[in-house]
């Protein structure tokens, strides 16, 4: 590695750092901001009665809405509408496969579809943290 590969190394893990601590900040301020909204329409007894009968009227649909899933013709139609997610979610895993496979034996970013369409390879990286067994 270079010194200048190091370097900028250096200054983007810096401001990794820098962006994943305004992050945290952000999510406890925000945290802090939703409870007290939350507090405002806990303690507003107009909003706690409709709240209420929205609840009783969400429940009366969720029942209805279980019971016209019990009629076999829909039934069907839903686990043929589950099947059909499941599969795209799986295509579309494969794809991502291929397209980085293809991006590194190409080094291009560019594909063209079967539609005559131009397309740009896009990866979306993000950071998890990782649980260890012992803290």
């Amino acid at each position: 590695m270079e010194k200048s590969d190091a370097v900028l190394l250096v200054k983007i893990e810096e401001m990794i750092k820098t962006h994943i601590s305004q992050i945290e900040d952000l999510r406890v301020e925000a945290t802090k901001h939703r409870d007290m909204l939350d507090d405002i329409f806990i303690n507003n007894e107009t909003y706690q009665e409709h709240d209420k009968v929205a609840k009783e009227t969400a429940r009366i649909k969720s029942n209805t809405k279980k019971e016209i899933l019990k009629r076999p013709n829909v039934a069907d139609l839903s686990c043929k509408l589950k099947s059909l997610k499941s599969q795209q979610k799986e295509l579309k895993e494969g794809l991502s496969d291929y397209l980085r496979e293809y991006q590194r034996l190409s080094g291009s970013n560019e594909i063209e579809g079967e539609d005559g369409e131009t397309r740009e390879i896009v990866f979306v990286a993000k950071l998890v943290k990782r649980f260890s067994k012992f803290k």
